[in-house]
């Protein structure tokens, strides 16, 4: 874990975290800067701050608001700059809570998540029973689901994939669960270690304060 220079004029309680080879922006040039690696280093660099700024992926922001919510720190806000364009509103924007989606394991998901079929040869269908709070997505067989988390309530949504991984029919709820014979979920383009029989991505019971 390095650290990056800060400007003279930088707000004490506002961290800038660099993930992979990210360079900070310039329009950021002014604020203190953490690169991090793990989630020890995102523990170690954001533990006095009041605002956090993440300058990488979707997988870096759900790592962060993953460490957040496991340590009871939602009131620290979180600005997102992918790219060098939003830097400066990801930094000095207006914060307002939104829900917050996560996993049965407390991995928190900010992009898209899916479930896929257990082996990844051609033509392998997910076999099993998903449901959006009451409303079933699918019972039997389809190429897999894409789950969305969506700014505003209940919280996230969710489709069973066509042939060509397109979204079928959208389904909005507060949380969505599977029942399978053996699925693969990939949670903001990371693939989890071992297939599931069971999975749930669900609304926690507190949003987060996204700087925007």
């Amino acid at each position: 874990m390095t650290s990056a220079a800060a400007g003279a004029d930088a707000d004490p309680g506002v961290i800038v975290l660099l993930f992979g080879h990210r360079r900070l922006p310039r329009a950021l040039a002014g604020l203190a800067a953490q690169r991090v690696n793990d989630p020890a280093g995102i523990d170690a660099a954001s533990a006095a701050c009041r605002r956090i700024v993440v300058v990488g992926c979707d997988a870096d922001l759900a790592a962060v608001l993953t460490r957040l919510l496991r340590a009871d720190r939602l009131d620290v806000e979180v600005g997102y700059a992918p790219r060098w364009f939003t830097a400066r509103r990801a930094a000095f924007g207006f914060a307002r809570r939104v829900p917050l989606i996560r996993d049965e394991t407390g991995v928190a998901l900010v992009g898209a998540a899916y479930w896929l079929p257990e082996g990844d040869e051609a033509g392998a269908r997910l076999c099993g029973e998903a449901v959006v709070d009451d409303t079933t997505l699918f019972d039997g067989e389809v190429t897999g689901v894409r789950i969305e988390p969506t700014l505003t309530m209940p919280g996230l949504r969710a489709s069973a994939l066509s042939g060509r991984m397109r979204p079928r029919r959208w389904v909005p709820g507060r949380a969505a669960q599977l029942g399978t014979t053996g699925a693969r979920v990939v949670r903001d383009g990371v693939l989890a270690a071992r297939p599931v029989k069971r999975s749930t991505f669900y609304r926690h019971t507190t949003g987060w304060l996204f700087v925007r």
